[in-house]
């Protein structure tokens, strides 16, 4: 490597990975190393194949995802009522004729979906459905997954996991083969947002719990946690909060959260995700589709990470007011990760603007995308933006560094992608969870 700058980038050549690059070679080489790198998914709702229909994959779910159903039922005659009333099948027709036939899919939602069509080679402007129905239909689950995930670039899918859900309780019961590019993670959703009405599931199960958290509710729920973690192995617990969420509070979830899920985590040394700012069900009639998003007070956070200094935070935001503060909030406790652009922050735009905060404020110690995936086939067009959205963003801050007088070779820059897309997650996570031990 060469040992002193050169006063003039058009000085700089290439001709190995510890070489300074020339200003004009930085978008090609940063487009070449988020390529060839194996990116970390720390957060989907995928499953692997042994969870077997809780997985959703194929054209029809693609199209039936609720970002296209909102978008649907702007440009549609069509009421929620009508909608729900149709089959899978039909449902996906009318959204294709409304939103890819009689309209141009630009959306991101819909462009998605073009994208999928394309990366397989399949027809993204036919008037129907029959030829990308008779493809999905001839693929082979476990060789598909691992097809997609190869064509996505991601070689580890961090799955969300509930064990109070019915359906997939009763997998994990039966016993879940290992997959290793699969990781689960313990959802808490039902324990700490809808205590009152989940907390007879465990009661039934043997654990002495009450409605309102009290006695020996608190070291019940760890056991229960305890002995779900041992069945799972999971790489972190995580939960969706709303933007009203406040700590300390008086609260049943509260009172779990700190006697409760905090000292598991610590006792398994795994962080605790926080998704915040979510508001349910602003519109029933849509279901999944009728969530909106809230401003949070970002203050529970900060006590949060005050008072449990030894436990990790990994954390996303879903209001874009809320971006600033958090970077501000990471820089002040070194247990919080900023994760992700979640949901509705999901767009180009936002994303840009998001990331440029991050970069700029944080260095490279901060984990820039998650895909959040319902659909397998998401991944591909969700990480294929992500690549094309932040390379810019990464090059225009590679050429500033050489411009102000530090070069940077090929060699530093996948040590920066390396550490962005992988070595964080991997790092906040643990290696246990994730190299060494897979869900059983």
């Amino acid at each position: 490597m060469k040992t002193a700058y050169l006063k003039s980038t058009d000085q700089m050549a290439i001709s190995s990975d510890g070489d300074l690059l020339a200003e004009t070679q930085i978008p090609k080489v940063v487009e070449e190393v988020l390529a060839s790198t194996q990116f970390v998914d720390i957060h989907t709702h995928l499953y692997s194949p042994a969870f077997g229909k809780l997985g959703l994959w194929g054209i029809d779910e693609l199209l039936t995802y609720h970002y296209l159903e909102a978008e649907f039922f702007r440009s549609s005659d069509t009421t929620p009522q009508q909608y729900w009333a149709l089959s899978k099948r039909e449902q996906a027709d009318r959204i294709w004729q409304a939103l890819f036939v009689e309209n141009n899919p630009i959306s991101e939602a819909t462009r998605g979906v073009i994208a999928v069509l394309k990366a397989f080679q399949l027809p993204t402007d036919s008037a129907d459905l029959s030829e990308a129905r008779s493809f999905f239909e001839a693929q082979s689950v476990e060789a598909h997954i691992e097809r997609v995930l190869r064509m996505a670039g991601i070689d580890l899918v961090v799955m969300t996991n509930d064990p109070l859900d019915p359906a997939e309780g009763e997998i994990w019961l039966s016993g879940v083969a290992n997959h290793n590019q699969f990781r689960a993670v313990l959802r808490l959703d039902r324990i700490l947002i809808t205590w009152p009405a989940h907390w007879q599931v465990l009661a039934s199960q043997g654990f002495q719990v009450d409605q309102q958290a009290s006695g020996k509710s608190a070291q019940e729920v760890r056991r229960f946690l305890m002995e779900w973690a041992e069945r799972m192995r999971p790489a972190y617990m995580a939960v969706s909060l709303p933007d009203t969420f406040q700590y300390p509070s008086e609260t049943a979830g509260n009172r779990l959260l700190k006697e409760a899920v905090l000292p598991a985590c610590r006792e398994m040394q795994i962080p605790l995700s926080l998704m915040i700012g979510v508001r349910k069900q602003v519109n029933p009639s849509l279901r999944l589709a009728g969530d909106a998003v809230g401003k949070a007070d970002l203050r529970a956070l900060e006590n949060l990470c005050r008072e449990f200094p030894e436990n990790r935070f990994l954390v996303s935001v879903l209001s874009r007011e809320n971006q600033h503060e958090l970077c501000v909030y990471a820089r002040k406790f070194n247990n919080l990760m900023p994760f992700g652009c979640w949901w509705f922050m999901n767009n180009p735009s936002i994303v840009e603007e998001i990331t440029r905060e991050r970069l700029e404020m944080l260095g490279t110690s901060f984990i820039p995308q998650h895909s959040d995936a319902r659909v397998l086939e998401q991944v591909i067009y969700k990480w294929n933006n992500t690549r094309r959205t932040i390379g810019p963003i990464l090059s225009e801050s590679y050429r500033l560094l050489t411009e102000d007088g530090r070069g940077v070779t090929r060699r530093s820059i996948q040590g920066d992608i390396t550490r962005l897309f992988r070595s964080n997650a991997e790092a906040w996570m643990g290696s246990r969870a994730i190299i060494s031990e897979a869900p059983r």
